[in-house]
């Protein structure tokens, strides 16, 4: 993808981490907390490909309450995102960029769709995040959030708990996006 102004803006610099891909397929680097949160959405096959439609669409992120910028309005590999928390002076930006998708195949049968990014030079973080909906056998649907990461300077390693706290309350309020998308909330 071609440098432009926007993608400047939206980050700048290479990921930052090892194991670039890592979450995709459940693997992180020495040295990294590894975190992993389910939740069950519901059932079918229509649930799951409303679900998967919406995070390829940073549906998550853009109704978890972040503030989001993106360089895409669809989730592909190598696009930017910023997003950010708080207030003011006081307000966090994390840059990421896309590292791998995976799209619903056709049929109904057992599969997961979504993403995963990796940090940027600025983020509070080094590491990566899966954003996933699975659909089993038995047609039920689960949202996977994954991540490895530690922090990005000794600064963020010394609010390690409060940061530990803050991934919690996000990832909390994706589930909560998850669920909106799964009862077709507008």
């Amino acid at each position: 993808m071609s440098s432009s102004p926007a993608r400047g803006r939206l980050g700048r610099g290479a990921l930052n981490y090892p194991g670039i891909g890592g979450t995709e397929h459940g693997q992180r680097p020495a040295g990294f907390a590894w975190v992993v949160n389910r939740a069950y959405l519901g059932e079918g096959p229509e649930l799951y490909r409303r679900v998967a439609q919406g995070i390829l669409a940073w549906e998550l992120q853009k109704r978890s309450g972040l503030r989001v910028r993106t360089d895409s309005d669809a989730v592909v590999p190598g696009a930017r995102v910023l997003s950010g928390f708080g207030v003011g002076p006081f307000r966090i930006s994390a840059p990421c960029e896309v590292v791998w998708v995976r799209t619903p195949v056709p049929g109904d049968g057992p599969q997961s769709a979504g993403f995963g990014y990796g940090t940027l030079p600025g983020h509070p973080v080094r590491g990566e995040e899966a954003f996933e909906v699975e659909i089993d056998g038995e047609g039920r649907v689960q949202l996977k959030v994954s991540a490895f990461s530690r922090p990005s300077n000794w600064i963020y390693a010394a609010g390690a708990a409060l940061g530990r706290r803050a991934q919690s309350h996000v990832t909390s309020r994706y589930i909560g996006s998850a669920r909106e998308l799964a009862a077709g909330e507008s």
